[in-house]
C-alpha cells in the first residue's frame, strides 16, 4: 500500500520530530542537537539609530547585522524591526532588535570579543544613539 505524502505534509511531520528530538537548525543551515532547549543563552540587543535614519544608514546596519550572525557560535538568530504592535507595556522606540542563542554562556563569551563582532561594533557604534542588551537563562 503506497502512502502519499506531499511536501507540506512531509516538512510539517519532520518539523515536528526535529522540534520533539531537540535539534535545532543555525544560522548557517547546520543542525545541532540540544539535549534541553531550555538551557540556551539568549542575548536580546536593542538599538535606536541616530535620527535622521537614512537609506544608506539602514542599508549599512543590516548588511553588518547579517555578518555579525554568521559567528559559529550562534545556534539561531533573529534580527528584527519594531511590529508596529501599540499597548501600554510596549516599547517600539527602538530601530533594530538583535536576538541570538547560545547552547551556553562559555560560547555567549566566544561572541562578545569574536572579530567579527569587534568589527560590527567598530562598523556601526557611529550609527546609533543607544544600545540596550538583556542576556537570560531559563529558570
Amino acid at each position: 500500500m503506497a502512502i502519499n505524502i506531499n511536501r507540506r505534509n512531509f516538512i510539517g511531520t519532520s518539523t515536528k520530530g526535529i522540534a520533539a528530538a531537540g535539534i535545532i537548525a543555525t544560522g548557517s543551515g547546520n543542525l545541532i542537537k540540544v539535549n534541553n532547549l531550555e538551557k540556551l543563552f539568549i542575548h536580546q540587543v536593542y538599538f535606536w539609530l541616530k535620527k535622521p535614519v537614512t537609506p544608506a544608514n539602514k542599508e549599512k546596519f543590516e548588511k553588518a547585522l547579517k555578518e555579525l550572525v554568521k559567528i559559529e557560535t550562534i545556534v539561531d538568530y533573529h534580527l528584527g524591526i519594531p511590529a508596529g504592535t501599540s499597548r501600554d507595556v510596549i516599547d517600539g522606540t527602538y530601530s533594530y532588535s538583535l536576538l541570538v542563542t547560545f547552547k551556553n554562556r562559555a560560547d555567549q563569551d566566544i561572541y562578545q570579543p569574536h572579530p567579527i563582532h569587534q568589527k560590527f561594533i567598530a562598523d556601526c557604534q557611529d550609527l546609533w544613539e543607544k544600545v540596550v542588551v538583556y542576556d537570560s537563562i531559563s529558570v
